[in-house]
């Protein structure tokens, strides 16, 4: 299972990584993870204008995507684009941080889950 992590180098600087979360087969029941320890859940919902300029993220925390599409920047200027499904791990609790905007004109909701 593909996610996106965003992080920053000693320097700073915020990147998006690649990272293949690997999933063994269960059975019955389909394909698991390895479990992952977690501190708490929060449920989010945003305005449709939603543009935050650069920022840190508050903390380790997994973000999935429940619908909507936002594009995220790194401090470098690249860009990628997430929907509805998406799930992002950010890491950049440090540093220049990232900038994060809708690009539907619509309220978008989203699970945090902390780390």
């Amino acid at each position: 299972m593909m996610i996106t992590r965003i992080y920053n180098d000693p320097q700073g600087e915020s990147h998006f990584e690649d990272i293949d979360i690997e999933l063994y087969l269960a059975g019955k029941i389909g394909w698991l993870s390895d479990e992952i320890q977690v501190r708490s859940l929060l449920f989010r919902e945003v305005e449709p204008a939603y543009n935050w300029d650069f920022h840190n993220a508050p903390r380790s925390q997994y973000i999935i995507l429940l619908d909507g599409e936002i594009e995220i920047e790194t401090s470098l200027g690249e860009k990628r684009k997430f929907k509805g499904g998406d799930i992002i791990l950010a890491e950049d609790t440090e540093g220049k941080g990232h900038r994060t905007k809708n690009l539907i004109p619509e309220k978008r909701r989203s699970v945090f889950i902390t780390l």
